[in-house]
């Protein structure tokens, strides 16, 4: 095989791929989340009724905020995700829908809204491929995984048999109807997440046109 056919047959080979993946850190402080004026990437997930879908068929062409957590064995997720559904009436009047993604399992992800009475769309990402795509996964070492089973959470069990072992650093995105990414917010420190107002702003701001216009 001469190299222009082995190019060839590689560049088709990332033609034919359809979902883009990205390489996992090794700590939550490594992740290297997506540029903004990015393109969302698209991924499989699952719906909450174990259902495929993708990204992009989630985001159906309407502006989007896009919360990534642990799961719903984390309480500063639950917390947060919580104090989301303060964001609802704000994004309902922007015309702008809210997601929320996890590792968790379809069933996990009903106990979750059930226990929180949650107003908005949560997505399975068990695979962990829109994790891995935005960046903002990391790989959770042995001794970490093992002492959050000594403290009664198996990551196994709430991804559905995953054994990946990859969490997402908390994270919040805002992306315009176009898909493209214009605000995000994405700390390792999983004890602080995004103020409600500054995710607000950004609605707004994206709303009105004023998010990625370049400086003149």
């Amino acid at each position: 095989m001469n190299r222009l056919t082995s190019s060839v047959i590689f560049f088709a080979a990332l033609l034919s791929a359809p979902f883009a993946r990205a390489e996992l850190a090794e700590s939550a402080e490594q992740v290297r989340p997506i540029l903004l004026n990015s393109s969302a990437p698209d991924s499989p997930l699952r719906t909450l009724t174990d259902q495929p879908t993708t990204l992009h068929a989630a985001l159906a062409g309407k502006p989007t905020v896009l919360v990534f957590y642990r799961g719903g064995w984390c309480p500063f997720c639950n917390l947060h995700l919580s104090e989301l559904r303060n964001l609802k009436p704000e994004l309902d009047r922007q015309k702008f829908q809210l997601i929320a993604i996890s590792p968790d399992s379809p069933a996990k992800l009903n106990e979750t809204l059930e226990k929180d009475e949650l107003n908005y769309t949560l997505l399975s990402d068990s695979s962990a491929a829109a994790i891995e795509a935005f960046g903002i996964g990391f790989q959770l070492d042995d001794a970490t995984y093992q002492k959050y089973q000594g403290f009664g959470v198996d990551l196994e069990t709430y991804s559905g048999g995953a054994k990946h072992h990859v969490l997402p650093v908390s994270s919040v995105f805002v992306i315009d109807a176009r898909g493209v990414i214009q605000f995000s917010y994405v700390n390792p420190n999983y004890k602080t997440r995004v103020p409600l107002a500054l995710v607000r702003a950004a609605v707004v701001s994206v709303a009105s046109g004023e998010a990625g216009k370049s400086l003149k």
